[in-house]
């Protein structure tokens, strides 16, 4: 593995931890030649999981996407990096279970996926996401959604 730091190629393992479900293994290493410290991921590849858009368009699923648009979401919030991680490693895996048979998931369920998710995190995130996901027509519509954020204890 290379180190993004220096570019060597020598590295040593640190700790190796099974993640999703043991279909992934997140690897601590350290460079031999300078010392930093990064993470590695090893995945399955298999077959990708389509997205089926709106108008019927299939593309595959696409994590590093996911995991902009949650991150946009919880922009200036105080929510640590590796919460974003394990945030977006539950809903990809939770998508990955949903469309296991027919390898395809509406982008309306993966998108419920990620309101849950926020809403159980942070509110203020859920409210941004919800207010690009659910394209509100007026601003009542807005305000019906925070008011029923705000009402929910």
């Amino acid at each position: 593995m290379r180190c993004p730091y220096c570019g060597s190629l020598e590295d040593k393992v640190i700790e190796s931890r099974t993640m999703a479900n043991g279909e992934s293994i997140r690897r601590r290493r350290e460079c031999i030649s300078c010392g930093y410290r990064f993470t590695s991921y090893e995945r399955v590849e298999e077959k990708p999981l389509m997205v089926v858009k709106h108008d019927g368009r299939r593309q595959p699923f696409d994590r590093k996407k996911l995991e902009k648009g949650i991150d946009r979401a919880l922009e200036k919030r105080p929510i640590a990096s590796s919460m974003l991680e394990n945030i977006v490693n539950e809903i990809e895996d939770q998508a990955i279970m949903l469309g296991k048979s027919s390898r395809e998931i509406a982008s309306t369920e993966l998108g419920e996926l990620v309101l849950k998710r926020l809403y159980d995190v942070d509110k203020v995130a859920y409210i941004r996401f919800a207010s690009v996901y659910k394209h509100f027509e007026n601003l009542d519509e807005f305000i019906n959604e925070v008011n029923s954020v705000g009402g929910k204890k």
